[in-house]
């Protein structure tokens, strides 16, 4: 149907297949990868355009271009973005940014996966890119397509079951895990506008995508639990003709001030003349007038610059996580399930994150061919990612640029140079910020009921290391092929049952795998087989993956690996949620997951904190 911008109640649809509450970028995200799949859905979003002059994130993962790479929107976005990879790639830290008291204390380069040229451990590199850039790009395309229902000036206030429950879906006592009522279910969502005039749209599914203070998440009786900074920060928005031509250090995307008088983050927004800054450790009591936001970032600069202020916007960092993502049909995404500090730019893309993992699940569910039991995966799988997400960007927010501050750091003699080298030392701590493609791409879905273990050890979790691993619940190895191409353009839209075209034992062309193709045709499971070649440096695939072949979920993890086409037939249906009597996960609870150590807590800064 396309975007219905500021809809009268006429034009409420009464019922929808899936109804998403929220068109941020998981919301969007989320549709589009439905309507990929062939599913209609209906977006309601109470903002009916941007705010540019709230960039709020920046950094677009390498993950996350890889996942609108295969929305066929990484071009899009790129095209769009403001800042080209080639302008700059590292992130550097310094005393100042202009003038004799300018000093590079410490540089971390390709910081957030920005590298020029070819990519190697994904087909796409990051990208620094302002939120409303990416959500006007999300928002274009589910205008032009016909199984996105957009709605804007209105908002999700309440979902209701309508069967057996006159109040809200938290008040029924029996509603456990997704999946698990009758497919009958529906729920009734109350939308309403800014005049207060109501609808109601009946959906079998509700997914909540509507942010920290959530409608659907309050609906449901669930609250985000954790904890807040105790200092606050002011992201400041401004314009400035001659601090370009001022720097006197090399450009980045990033420029940390360790200042004793301000300490925060400098940026370009685009290259012309529009900035970005970010004061660190602010007192959340304190007003910052327009004037003084301007001082903040004179200081940050080091020069009498013109500052023209166009916007200021005060928050605090915030570690919170839903207990659960889901009841019965309806489902939490992105900051409705979670809040991430912003360190290490990992907050908005884990929400698409979360997209991508149920956009599929819902799909195979919807159209018949995955168990129900499919959607008990999504927090299981999910809710641990974002739970290790915090838990690293919390460590980071602990190491602010404040807390590196020292008057001799702008020392010219020995003392300065001294100050500056131990400055050095200390900000090896903040490499994970940056340089962190072990929390990209090295999630596991290991203990998931929808991939199938093979006994071999998962590699250990660590933030910056990425070890490429084709271990049951892995994201799959990334390379490129002899012909230029990546590996992941052979993957289809459904399962891919991917072989090493030369591996021995008789298991050359697709052939091999026909009980795989017959498996998923008898069950309805959309599933290919694609024999791949050695990578272009030569290696054998079955070399990578440790086995002569791989069956990969619709979201690029792998679910199996190994030789034996029955055994991969089989894999496919405990991928697609029918896991054979007896089989259980290993993993914990998701209850039990933990972001914060008992170490931690002890050293922490932070405030426990509770949204309802």
């Amino acid at each position: 149907m396309g975007a219905l911008a500021a809809a009268v109640r006429e034009q409420i649809p009464g019922e929808a297949q899936v109804l998403i509450s929220g068109g941020g970028p998981s919301g969007l995200f989320l549709a589009l990868d439905l309507a990929g799949r062939g599913i209609p859905s209906t977006v309601i979003e109470p903002r009916g355009s941007v705010d540019h002059t709230r960039p709020r994130a920046k950094t677009t993962n390498a993950r996350t271009m890889t996942h609108l790479r295969r929305l066929g929107l990484a071009d899009a976005l790129r095209a769009a973005a403001p800042l080209p990879v080639d302008y700059a790639q590292d992130v550097i830290f310094c005393t100042r940014l202009a003038g004799p008291a300018a000093h590079e204390l410490r540089r971390f380069r390709n910081s957030f996966q920005l590298v020029p040229g070819r990519y190697g451990p994904q087909p796409e590199c990051g990208q620094q890119v302002p939120q409303p850039v990416l959500e006007e790009v999300l928002r274009a395309a589910a205008a032009r397509n016909p199984l996105v229902t957009f709605i804007t000036g209105w908002s999700v206030t309440e979902v209701r079951e309508v069967r057996g429950a006159e109040g809200p879906v938290a008040a029924r006592p029996d509603v456990q895990a997704a999946g698990s009522q009758a497919a009958a279910t529906l729920y009734a969502a109350v939308v309403a506008d800014a005049s207060g005039s109501t609808a109601t749209i009946r959906s079998s599914y509700v997914v909540g995508a509507d942010g920290g203070s959530s409608a659907v998440r309050r609906s449901l009786g669930i609250r985000l639990e954790g904890s807040s900074a105790a200092l606050s920060n002011i992201s400041i928005l401004f314009r400035s003709k001659e601090l370009g031509a001022a720097i006197t250090l090399d450009s980045a995307v990033q420029y940390w001030v360790v200042g004793s008088e301000a300490a925060g983050m400098v940026g370009r927004m685009d290259l012309a003349d529009t900035w970005w800054a970010i004061i660190q450790g602010v007192d959340p009591g304190k007003d910052v007038a327009p004037g003084d936001a301007a001082a903040l970032v004179r200081s940050l600069v080091g020069a009498e610059v013109d500052v023209d202020v166009v916007a200021t916007d005060p928050w605090t960092a915030r570690m919170l996580l839903a207990p659960e993502y889901s009841r019965g049909n309806i489902f939490l995404v992105g900051d409705a399930a979670h809040l991430n500090p912003p360190w290490g730019g990992h907050g908005f893309n884990t929400c698409v994150g979360d997209a991508a993992n149920l956009a599929w699940k819902l799909a195979g569910v919807i159209q018949g061919w995955a168990n129900p039991r499919l959607l008990d995966s999504y927090g299981l799988e999910r809710r641990p990612v974002a739970a290790r997400t915090i838990r690293d960007a919390a460590a980071n927010g602990k190491a602010l640029a404040y807390h590196f501050a020292d008057p001799r750091l702008a020392g010219h003699g020995p003392e300065g140079v001294a100050a500056r080298q131990a400055a050095h030392e200390a900000l090896a701590v903040k490499q994970s910020e940056f340089d962190s493609l072990g929390l990209v791409l090295g999630y596991a879905y290991a203990d998931s009921p929808a991939v199938v273990p093979d006994g071999a050890p998962v590699p250990a979790e660590d933030p910056i290391r990425y070890v490429a691993s084709a271990t049951p619940g892995a994201l799959l190895p990334h390379a490129w092929l002899q012909d230029s191409t990546s590996l992941y353009s052979r993957l289809g839209g459904g399962f891919t049952l991917m072989a090493y075209d030369g591996a021995p034992g008789g298991m050359h062309g697709g052939h091999a795998f026909a009980e795989v193709l017959e498996a998923g045709a008898r069950q309805g499971i959309p599933v290919t087989v694609a024999m791949v070649g050695p990578a272009d440096d030569g290696t054998p695939l079955s070399e990578l993956w440790g086995a002569p072949a791989v069956l990969v979920r619709p979201d690029q993890h792998v679910a199996w690996r190994g030789s034996s086409a029955e055994a991969a037939a089989a894999a496919l249906t405990v991928a697609a949620g029918s896991a054979p009597a007896g089989y259980a996960s290993a993993g914990a609870s998701p209850q039990s997951t933990s972001f914060t150590s008992s170490q931690d807590e002890a050293r922490s800064s932070y405030v426990d904190a509770v949204i309802p």
